[in-house]
């Protein structure tokens, strides 16, 4: 009898082990991913209109160049153009969404490093970034900015939602195909 009970807890132990390993939180399953994606550089398009003039006709890539154990870096590219960084960093219980702009000679741009920590886990496929304070000091006007980012097996869209503006900015990549990764963004060593 004593042999059943002990092995009916030895079994009922493993299985709480195992199904507390599978509730990641949504964030942590958003996180990994995201990782699975590291060295990989895939086409974008605006899905948006209209589509910013600086957009209009120019090859749109995102590489993520960079994955460590709390922060991803992806570059996104527009033509020639690399000063944009994404730079997203795991928190305990929440990611954060940081914005590097960076001039052709590498030097930080004078609006840099905004954006927002989602407020909570999120979802395994969608994380929100509402705009930070930093932000609101740095950018008055961005002070309600909203960015969320989702990814699928298919794609990894980026979006904004500026509160003043009724017009949300939608930027969408095929994660089915890989391109030629970008020269490294503006700062960057090559």
């Amino acid at each position: 009898m004593k042999v059943i009970f002990s092995l009916s807890i030895l079994l009922f132990s493993f299985s709480y082990l195992s199904i507390a390993q599978e509730e990641k939180s949504n964030h942590l399953q958003f996180w990994e991913n995201l990782k699975q994606h590291c060295g990989k550089a895939y086409a974008g398009k605006m899905v948006s209109e209209p589509v910013p003039k600086d957009f209009q006709g120019q090859k749109l890539i995102m590489h993520v160049i960079s994955c460590d154990e709390n922060e991803v870096k992806i570059p996104f590219v527009v033509g020639e153009n690399r000063s944009r960084t994404w730079i997203f960093t795991l928190n305990s219980n929440s990611i954060q969404l940081k914005h590097d702009h960076r001039h052709e000679d590498g030097s930080p741009d004078d609006i840099t490093m905004y954006g927002g920590t989602s407020p909570n886990t999120g979802f395994a496929n969608l994380q929100y970034f509402p705009a930070d304070q930093e932000t609101a000091d740095l950018i008055p006007y961005a002070a309600g900015n909203v960015w969320w980012v989702s990814i699928s097996d298919t794609t990894f869209t980026y979006n904004l939602r500026r509160v003043s503006s009724g017009k949300p900015i939608k930027v969408e990549f095929d994660l089915t195909e890989e391109v030629e990764a970008p020269a490294a963004p503006w700062g960057w060593e090559e």
